[in-house]
This record gives C-alpha cells, structure tokens and sequence, in this order.
C-alpha cells in the first residue's frame, strides 16, 4: 500500500488565513462553522454531530476559537494548536460561551450550511449582527481547487477502487447473489486495499434505472444489468467510481446503450479544461446522449465536486457558468435509464490540470459480462 500524505499544520494556518482574508473581502464580520467538512478542511478536526454544539468561531480579523462539549475536548487534537478552546460542561449553555465571544459592533456573519437550525437560531437570539448570511459561497472557493497533497490523497482513494474493481471481477459469479451481498464484497475488497468506511450502491434488473436506488435484496439473475457506484476516504477525500456490468450475454440495445454512456464519458472528459463553464460539460454529455436519441433518459447532471465530501461544489450541470480552474476536481458521470428495464451508468473522478482533464481511476470501463 502506498504510503498516505498527510494535511500539514502549517497548511490548515494557510487556509485559516485565507479565509479571513476573503472575509475581510466580502465586509464579513465573523465565520461559524459547526461540525462539517467546512470545519475539517480549516482544522483538521472531524467534530461529532450530536445534540451538543461544536462550533468553530473564526474573526475577520484576530484568533479563532472554538466552542466543544468537555467530554469532547480530546478529541480536538492537534487543531487545539490553531484554535482556544472553550469547552463547556452538560450543564452549561454554550450559546453563551458564543455570545461573550461573537459581540461588540457585528457586522454580516456567515454560518456553514451544515449547522442545525436549533443551534443557528438560538445562536440569532443571543447575538446581535446586522445580517446573517450563508458561509458556502465563501468556502466554496477556497475548497474547489485542490492542491497537490489533496489531489495525491483522491488519486490514491481512486487507484484503491480500481484494485478491488480488478479483483472483484474475478471473484466469482454475480448471479444467485443478493445486491446486498454483491455490494458487501465489493466494499470489503476496497477496504482491504485500504480505504476507510466505505459507501456504495448495487442496483440489478429493473432497479438499475433508479439513479440514487437504495440497494435491497433482490438476487441478481441472468439478463441483468448490475450498476455498482462506490467509495471511500484516504486522508478524509473520497473516491467516488461507477461501473456497469451485464450479467450474461447482452443484448443488442443494451450494447447500444452502454456504447453511448462510455462515447458520452469520454467527450465530457475531453471538454474538460480550465476556463470552461461548467455547464459546457454537461452540455456536451446531454448533447451526444440526446443525439443518439436518449436524452429523456438522462436524467441528471453530469457531474459533481469530489473532496471531503462526496457531493460538494463544483456541480457540472446547466445554469452554471462558474469557468473550471486547474486543481478542480469532480465527477464524470452521465447514465442511461429505461424505466423497468435497466440502467447504465460510468462515473470517473476527474481532476482539471493545464493541459486538459485527468482521470484519477482507470479500471476498465469497456463492458464487463459476468456470471
């Protein structure tokens, strides 16, 4: 196994610093994060969602703190070197740690996205700001491009589900198991290379024209195509790859189907390079889908963010005209689905360099026939 970079402090001081100095940019006032990969990305620290706050409270301008429950204190680590700490028993309000620290004459305050509204409106009644504004704007571009220690982390997470993809395919027959059951030893081999808690979804027959179905336990049969879309962190970055098998001999318009998927995969990676709008990739995918005459059945974007979460900014979809800039990474991912019959679906992760789009996975994505 390779060897696993790690995020420096010095690192996490960097970003701190440029987030204060967007803030003063934007006339922000102050930053609150609870637990998020916002609060990860800025610290190092994966807070624990529960009923008990942790927030990060980050000036415009002056030292940051943060605000954790006392039984939670440890497992602040090493991001107690770049905050104060302020933690508070069960008996104690937070929020009032909050208010004695967030006063004086404020200005606009950004909140991260994933704070629970109990906490944000409580938070409101004690603090006295003229506006209260989403933190996503401001953190979506400090988080988009990825550097060269994120984008190693991604590439290795991505080379991990190439290796279980490899031995899963020659681990035996699909058919007669449940999608449950197939799911779980495609996961266990992706995290014996490695990878954290894993994630992913398994869909055959019928189901696979559900793009986001919950796998069940339907056993896999001859004649089915099998969708499996699949990940997990290296270093907290997420690899997130799609494959479509056949189980059994396919037929003509399933061959037909899955040609157009992969042509489609490929001209939205050619498209990709910096400058381009975002939209202009999904446009290319829809272009070539609809033109062979599947357009309805292509029914969403074509791609999405990849870093400390699976799903984050920047979304690959029309309406977005955000240009691509080198060190974005995101998915590339357009599917074919036929009510009732089946699904297609081939997804990549795709980093943006100077000279054009680059896979970070590179497991077979010509038609694969099991079992």
């Amino acid at each position: 196994m390779p060897s696993i970079p790690t995020i420096s402090q010095a690192t996490y001081e960097e970003r701190l610093h440029r987030v204060q100095r967007a803030m003063r940019e934007q006339d922000i006032s102050w930053l609150l994060l609870g637990p998020s990969a916002d609060l990860l990305y800025l610290t190092g620290f994966d807070a624990h969602v529960s009923e008990r706050l942790n927030l990060l409270m980050l000036p415009a301008n002056g030292d940051p703190s943060l605000v954790v429950p006392q039984l939670e204190a440890p497992n602040v680590g090493d991001a107690a070197k770049l905050v104060s700490l302020q933690s508070w028993a069960d008996h104690e309000s937070p929020v009032d740690l909050v208010a004695s620290s967030v006063s004086g004459d404020i200005g606009a305050v950004a909140v991260g996205n994933h704070l629970y509204s109990a906490f944000l409106l409580r938070i409101q009644d004690a603090v006295m700001a003229e506006s209260w504004i989403e933190a996503g704007d401001l953190m979506r571009s400090l988080r988009m491009a990825k550097d060269a220690t994120e984008i190693e982390l991604l590439e290795i997470a991505g080379r991990n589900n190439d290796l279980a993809w490899e031995a899963f395919v020659k681990a035996g027959p699909l058919s007669g198991l449940t999608e449950r059951q197939a799911l779980d030893r495609l996961l266990n081999l992706t995290m014996v290379q490695g990878t954290g808690q894993c994630w992913g979804i398994c869909a055959s027959g019928p189901n696979a024209a559900s793009p986001h179905y919950s796998t069940g336990d339907r056993i896999i049969q001859q004649g089915d195509s099998v969708i499996f879309d699949w990940g997990g962190p290296i270093g907290g970055y997420y690899s997130d790859v799609t494959r479509t098998v056949h189980v059994g001999e396919p037929g003509d318009e399933f061959r037909k189907v899955y040609g157009i998927v992969l042509a489609a995969n490929q001209v939205t990676l050619d498209a990709v390079r910096p400058g381009v709008a975002c939209q202009e990739l999904d446009r290319a995918a829809r272009k070539l889908i609809t033109d062979a005459g599947y357009g309805d059945a292509f029914l969403h974007r074509v791609g999405h963010g990849l870093g400390l979460e699976v799903h984050e900014e920047p979304y690959l979809v029309e309406g977005n005209d955000l240009p691509l800039e080198e060190g974005f990474v995101f998915s590339d991912e357009p599917g074919i689905y036929l009510e009732g019959r089946f699904g297609v679906r081939i997804e990549d992760a795709v980093v943006c360099t100077a000279g054009g789009g680059r896979r970070l996975n590179e497991s077979t994505r010509e038609l694969v026939v099991m079992t």
